[in-house]
């Protein structure tokens, strides 16, 4: 029974303590946001209501980079002030053991778990996604805007070009190259515009057609054309939205289009596995801060607890990336790249709960 009260007690302070953590949190990075935006105001139709937007669109992606250490600060703080009030030792005292608190915060963090995974692969890619669409539409701008020439796909053994595409659904200056086993152009199409049909189809309008045959170049020109091809909505979005914000399962499937047309996937497949992994990091981080809890208020003050806490989450939050980094230049299986921010610190809790163990 006593247990229960005190898991009870340690979720409703944990849960308290990590929302506020995140509200401040949130707040402080669409601030940051907000200044970014206002130096492109007034570009295009890029006014005041569409930065605002383009703001709040941003907040589920930012509360999935920062669950784990917003986690990790609210449940040292839960933590550290319990055991500055002696309210810990009190626990301690009426049985409730190392193993109890490892359980117990287990259990609270299953929530964390869950709340993290929805946000990474259902909320913040749509709100992102919708967020890069209203600021391209609203700037006039690009897909693929890095290269002078537009965005480039490669589909088997066609390369397509596309010069505008400010809708996912709508194509403006298409141009398809088709080559053939020995890599020599066989046809050449030019289209004004282009709009999806479904099923892998899109309506060609103002189409010329150039094709290379033994008797020389031949040009035909229709109104309408349909073409089919593996470009898709779908993965047009995915050239507007960062691998890092987007659902597990679109990175598959991109992974799996690029794979089939030979191309590297060692980036999307880094991204996806951390898609996977970055969920559990929140236990992690629960783990990390248990150790706090036996630390006794002259070990420090709350204060001083907290703040160590926020550099230990910058600190993940930084080796997170850089493992994505490093395992990409060095070619570390994906799996690895994502994986081993979180088993260098879990490896650090259980350390520092042996330390405080013996002492």
């Amino acid at each position: 029974m006593a247990a229960k009260t005190i898991e009870r007690y340690l979720a409703r302070q944990i849960y308290a303590a990590t929302a506020f953590v995140l509200a401040g949190f949130l707040a402080l990075f669409a601030f940051f946001d907000l200044v970014n935006e206002l130096g492109d105001l007034g570009v295009g139709d890029y006014h005041l209501r569409e930065i605002l937007t383009f703001v709040a669109l941003s907040v589920p992606a930012h509360a999935y980079e920062l669950f784990p250490v917003v986690v990790l600060i609210g449940t040292l703080y839960v933590l550290s002030h319990l055991a500055s009030n002696s309210e810990y030792t009190v626990m301690r005292a009426s049985g409730f053991s190392p193993y109890d608190a490892g359980r117990t915060l287990v259990k609270i963090g299953l929530a964390f778990v869950a709340a993290t995974f929805v946000l990474g692969e259902w909320a913040a890619p749509v709100a992102e996604q919708a967020a890069q669409t209203l600021k391209l539409r609203a700037k006039s701008s690009l897909i693929g805007q890095e290269l002078k020439s537009g965005l480039w796909f490669k589909d088997e053994r066609s390369f397509i070009n596309i010069r505008e595409a400010r809708r996912d659904n709508a194509l403006n200056g298409v141009r398809i190259y088709e080559f053939d086993a020995q890599y020599r152009l066989v046809r050449a199409l030019a289209a004004e515009r282009g709009e999806y049909r479904g099923e892998g189809i899109w309506r060609l309008f103002g189409v010329a057609q150039t094709k290379l045959t033994d008797d020389g170049p031949r040009v035909e020109k229709f109104a309408e054309f349909d073409w089919r091809t593996a470009l898709t909505p779908d993965l047009l979005n995915v050239l507007i939205v960062a691998p890092e914000r987007m659902s597990a399962l679109r990175l598959y499937k991109y992974t799996e289009h690029l794979a089939g047309n030979k191309q590297k996937t060692e980036r999307y497949e880094i991204a996806m596995w951390k898609k996977l992994v970055y969920p559990i990091a929140t236990l992690v981080m629960m783990a990390l801060a248990l150790p706090f809890a036996y630390m006794h208020a002259r070990a420090g003050l709350v204060g001083i607890k907290v703040f160590l806490g926020i550099m230990l989450g910058i600190a993940f939050h930084m080796l997170n990336s850089l493992f994505s980094h490093i395992g990409l230049l060095q070619n570390w299986p994906p799996f690895a790249s994502a994986v081993a921010p979180s088993c260098a610190f879990l490896g650090a809790a259980m350390l520092m709960m042996w330390w405080v163990e013996r002492r």
